[in-house]
């Protein structure tokens, strides 16, 4: 078990398990959008209502999502070592040096990380633990937890919150694609333009399809 203790405590191993969980994330965001999505069926939230129902009753399901929860504890805080031990090491800010990718959003890596954290603490208390644990109400024999993201989302400031996060996202994304590939040994000159192309499309089409929908629902009363 020796090279399971160094693949967890050298900088290599740290930064190769830092790409892994950031492309397992990527996955399962794109789950998790196209769950969302069904929000906006324009039924009254009962599509979205009986998919969170199935999520939240579903053994598989729920031991993946403590898996996942247990991930992104890893990721932030190793995220957090590595950019402590960078600016320790080189007086800098963390971020896994790409050629020609040392811009914004690889500059401010740890601070979209650590808004990120913020958002999810928030968003499992407005949501994950009011379906779990709070007093909703039912429609169709399951719990309306469509009605409670409406009335959220009804909100200016809980809208512009999340859109400001979703904007962090796409920037965390944005560079973490690239530097995953980069950590991983995954890229050549010959296929660089793809990954980046790649790496763009995934950002953004998720931070647009995140940010969409509590702006939709808000603009549209539901």
């Amino acid at each position: 078990m020796a090279w399971l203790t160094n693949l967890m405590t050298s900088s290599i191993g740290r930064k190769v398990t830092m790409s892994l969980t950031g492309l397992f994330f990527v996955l399962f965001l794109i789950v998790h959008l196209s769950g969302n999505f069904l929000l906006l069926a324009g039924d009254g939230g009962r599509a979205f209502n009986h998919y969170a129902d199935f999520m939240a009753h579903n053994g598989l399901i729920q031991a993946l999502a403590w898996i996942i929860k247990l991930l992104f504890a890893y990721h932030a805080v190793v995220g957090l070592l590595l950019w402590r031990q960078n600016r320790l090491a080189k007086g800098q800010r963390y971020a896994v040096r790409v050629t020609d990718n040392t811009g914004f959003a690889a500059r401010n890596m740890i601070w979209w990380g650590i808004l990120l954290g913020i958002f999810l603490v928030v968003h499992l208390q407005d949501f994950w633990f009011k379906m779990h644990y709070g007093p909703i109400g039912m429609k169709d024999g399951v719990k309306d937890l469509a009605s409670v993201v409406y009335e959220e989302f009804s909100e200016t400031g809980e809208v512009i919150f999340y859109v400001v996060c979703m904007l962090a996202l796409g920037l965390h994304l944005w560079h973490g694609f690239d530097s995953a590939f980069q950590t991983l040994g995954a890229r050549h000159r010959k296929y660089d333009k793809l990954v980046r192309v790649l790496g763009f499309i995934f950002s953004i089409g998720l931070m647009l399809g995140f940010a969409s929908i509590p702006v939709i629902i808000y603009l549209t009363g539901h």
